[in-house]
This record gives structure tokens, C-alpha cells and sequence, in this order.
């Protein structure tokens, strides 16, 4: 018998996505999430190319695209943090312009996805794949909770095979 709810305080796993900076601006055709679009059920920010110009304009740097070797150096990164940390990773995918990690931890999301990019960071600079004055990541990310085995069964499907498609429903 599959786990349908229990009273845990952690869910069995986090469907963790982090991108990489100015690869996907607010007014970007795909809509946007901000501070004030960011809540469960909330419509993303609606495209808009003037929005798009002027966010464009300000960064600060180009934005950041990982080669094959970047893409490697970040995933071997991941995996420290979790045999560090002791979280479970159960799938990870990193791409050229984000990441997805479905891993399982006794915390919340967001120190979790803070340690993946820092730890990414440095390990980039140390190699040498990352000049000092670029910022490799976006403020934050998207962070999934999985309650449910079949959710945490979709999420590894998504992460490891369906990239390019919108991301699975966790609302059964």
C-alpha cells in the first residue's frame, strides 16, 4: 500500500529548480513569477516585450549558459551537498540554464537549494569554469513540495525524462 498523507512535518521529498542568471526575465514569454505572483494558485506575470527590454537592460552581467564541463562541476557539487548533509537525492538534472534536484531531507527547501547553488558557485570559480564577477544563479527558485509517493514517482519522471514539458500536477 502506497504512503497517500501522514502528519510528518517534512514532506518525503522537494522537487527543487534554480536557474541560471537572466535566462528567463519577468515579461518572458512563458509568463514570469515575481515576489507578488509567487503564492499557490497565483497567475504567473503575463508576457510583456517592453518588460522583457527594460529587465535586459538591467543586468548586470550576460546571461549565464553552462557548457557540458560547467554542467558536470555543478551536478558533482550537488551530490557533495547531499553526502555532506546526509539529504537523499533521488534524481537530478542540470541543464544549460537550470537545475532540477528531487531530493529528500528533515528541513526546509530553501537552505537546501542555498547550499546546491553556493556550494555550484565555488566549485565553478575553483576550477576555473566561473569569473569572479558573475553571478551564476537567480535570487531564488522553485521549491515543490511532495507529499504523496506517486508525487514523488512523477517528479523523478519529470527530472530525469521530461524536459521541455511543464512540470507534472501535485494537487491530487
Amino acid at each position: 500500500m502506497s504512503r497517500d498523507f501522514d502528519d510528518n512535518q517534512f514532506p518525503l521529498a522537494y522537487l527543487i529548480t534554480f536557474r541560471s542568471y537572466g535566462t528567463w526575465l519577468h515579461g518572458d514569454e512563458r509568463g514570469s513569477m515575481d515576489r507578488q505572483h509567487n503564492q499557490y494558485g497565483t497567475p504567473r506575470i503575463a508576457p510583456n516585450a517592453r518588460l522583457e527590454r527594460a529587465e535586459t537592460e538591467r543586468l548586470k552581467h550576460p546571461a549565464v549558459v553552462f557548457d557540458l564541463n560547467q554542467r558536470k562541476i555543478i551536478e558533482a557539487a550537488i551530490k557533495e551537498v547531499c553526502r555532506f548533509r546526509r539529504y537523499l537525492l533521488q534524481a537530478i538534472n542540470v541543464r544549460t540554464n537550470h537545475a532540477h534536484c528531487v531530493v529528500s531531507a528533515e528541513c526546509a527547501p530553501e537552505p537546501i537549494m542555498d547550499a546546491f547553488k553556493s556550494y555550484s558557485t565555488r566549485a565553478l570559480r575553483k576550477a576555473g569554469r566561473l569569473s569572479v564577477n558573475v553571478k551564476p544563479w537567480v535570487r531564488h527558485g522553485s521549491t515543490r513540495y511532495l507529499w504523496k509517493e506517486r508525487h514523488v514517482e512523477r517528479a523523478i519522471g519529470y527530472v530525469v525524462n521530461g524536459q521541455g514539458d511543464e512540470p507534472p500536477s501535485f494537487d491530487d
